[in-house]
Formats: structure tokens, C-alpha cells, sequence
């Protein structure tokens, strides 16, 4: 069972922390959008991932931009915080992982054999081959907006829309 704790620093929460390898001390968090997260040195504060060495400081102490921790992206990153993409040169923070947006560019985030995502959620639509921005499911706001997200062009003739 996992440990919710209070709301910790700017609007951020912990539940679970657990110790992880390839970081001094850095302990992964569930985010409230159960999403991996980064805990902060209050050890209540959890920030997304990638939040992590994005130059700004979320949590009180800076943990979040600590120069050793961020020397040599993704390499100076614990394991927990990395993905790696379909091509082994890129990388996506952890919590970008299943996140319906296509951030490695190759789709490798959101489709196997890389990445093993849930089917899409009931905000979503799913088609054959997506364009652009997303992959295997398109947001359903998109749905007959009148420009083709599907390339067999079902998110405007099948789509019931949002």
C-alpha cells in the first residue's frame, strides 16, 4: 500500500517514495496524475520528471536543478527519470511516457515493441496511423474539426466527437 503524504510544495504531493539507483539520494514519487515523479528534499513534494533540470527551481531547496544532478543530461539523471526512445541516441523524461503525445518522434513512446501503453482512454479516439503529434489515439476534442488527424480520415466521418 502506498503512503499518500500531505500537499507538499507548490501544489506538488508524494505518495509511495522509493530509493532508485543512478541518482545521490533520489528517491521517485507517484505525481497526483500518476505520472513518475522526483521528491523533493522535504520528502513530501513531488514534481513531474520532467520537471527535473528544466532550469527552473520547483522544489524549496532547488533539489530539482541540483548541479550534479544536472552536469550531464540524461547521463547525471537517475534511471528512474529517463526513457529511452526507439532510436538509442533519444531519450524523453520518464513521466512522457504513455502520455498519447508522440515526443520521441518515432511513436516510440506511445507503441510497442518500445513502449507497452494502456488502449486509449475514454477522452481519446483510436485510428489506424495518426499524423503529426500523436500516435495511436488522438484527443477527441480533434474529432470533426474539419482537418485530418487519422489517416484513414476517421476522426471526422466515425468519430463521435467529444
Amino acid at each position: 500500500m502506498n503512503k499518500v503524504f500531505p500537499q507538499g510544495e507548490n501544489d506538488y504531493a508524494a505518495a509511495g517514495p522509493k530509493a532508485h539507483p543512478g541518482g545521490e539520494g533520489a528517491q521517485a514519487c507517484i505525481t497526483l496524475t500518476n505520472r513518475t515523479g522526483f521528491l523533493c528534499h522535504d520528502q513530501r513534494s513531488c514534481i513531474p520528471a520532467s520537471g527535473v533540470c528544466d532550469g527552473v527551481r520547483t522544489c524549496t531547496h532547488g533539489k530539482d536543478e541540483d548541479e550534479s544532478l544536472c552536469r550531464d543530461v540524461p547521463q547525471s539523471l537517475p534511471r528512474f527519470l529517463v526513457a529511452h526512445c526507439g532510436d538509442p541516441a533519444s531519450w524523453i523524461y520518464s513521466d512522457q511516457k504513455c502520455d498519447g503525445t508522440n515526443n520521441c518522434g518515432d511513436c516510440s513512446d506511445e507503441l510497442s515493441p518500445v513502449t507497452v501503453c494502456p488502449p486509449c482512454g475514454p477522452g481519446w479516439w483510436h485510428c489506424p496511423s495518426t499524423f503529426f503529434k500523436y500516435c495511436d489515439c488522438i484527443p477527441r476534442r480533434l474529432c470533426r474539426d474539419h482537418i485530418q488527424h487519422c489517416s484513414d480520415w476517421s476522426d471526422e466521418y466515425a468519430c463521435p466527437g467529444p
